[in-house]
């Protein structure tokens, strides 16, 4: 029984599986929500939110999108970067009490938390994990094992954590980071994708062995499954960040509004 989805070189299957890594993974983040926000009782809103984040990441990890993405379909695996590097995290953020934050932004790792969440930081620090998490060797390297398949998916949640946090999470305040500023940071974080997206979509050959030689799923060939690779990042990467941009922008209006 595998416990975390990895490439396994046999051929694919519409027969259910489990994986129970993933599922103790869901449990343990949900049990850490529930002690975080011990004390600061989340609304029916902010639980909603994380909730809605807890799905997303449970669809991208475990069957059958965890396994096709994970040694079958590069397609697929762009979909679960997108679920969990781009999609989930701003819901989790967007999930946690203020208090809750207050409260933890007094503890110890206080400064190194400032320090990470800095948006020129956490932008660049991003986008190092988005181009070194797609290269050929590391994706081939990793995907070939459980633990190294689990890496990949922690780096992507950890990557996208950081991204967001200074564009959802209220804590720490940053004055010179305003709503236009945010919708730039955001803006900025579509052009920087766009070196990978560039690779896979108009490569002649397949990038990664991983795929090249999985059993086929479907009609499509390795190189046509790349480059749909490529389309996914780009137009799905830039709905949600531009979908984001948008939300900004309208919180950005109702708040001069209420000011005025």
């Amino acid at each position: 029984m595998q416990w975390w989805c990895a490439a396994q070189g046999i051929p694919w299957s519409w027969s259910w599986r489990p994986y129970p890594g993933v599922w103790l993974f869901i449990g343990l983040l949900c049990l850490a929500y529930r002690r975080f926000t011990r004390g600061s009782r989340p609304t029916r809103q902010e639980f909603a939110r994380f909730a809605a984040g807890t799905l997303v990441l449970w669809v991208a990890l475990d069957w059958p999108v965890g396994a096709l993405g994970s040694g079958y379909l590069a397609s697929v695996h762009m979909v679960q970067f997108l679920l969990i590097a781009l999609l989930a995290p701003p819901l989790l953020i967007a999930g946690l009490p203020r208090a809750a934050l207050e409260r933890a932004g007094a503890g110890a790792v206080a400064p190194f938390l400032a320090f990470l969440t800095r948006p020129l930081v956490a932008l660049l620090l991003f986008q190092t994990i988005v181009v070194a998490t797609h290269w050929p060797g590391v994706v081939d390297g990793l995907m070939s094992s459980q633990a190294g398949s689990l890496g990949l998916d922690m780096a992507w949640l950890g990557g996208g954590l950081t991204f967001w946090w200074p564009v959802v999470s209220p804590v720490p305040h940053r004055p010179r980071f305003p709503f236009g500023v945010r919708i730039c940071y955001l803006i900025a974080s579509t052009v920087l994708m766009t070196l990978p997206y560039i690779f896979l979509t108009f490569a002649e050959l397949p990038f990664y062995a991983t795929y090249e030689l999985a059993p086929p799923v479907g009609a499509l060939s390795a190189g046509e499954d790349q480059r749909l690779a490529g389309l996914i990042m780009r137009i799905g990467g830039g709905a949600i960040l531009w979908t984001a941009s948008g939300v900004l922008f309208w919180l950005w209006y109702r708040s001069d509004r209420e000011a005025t």
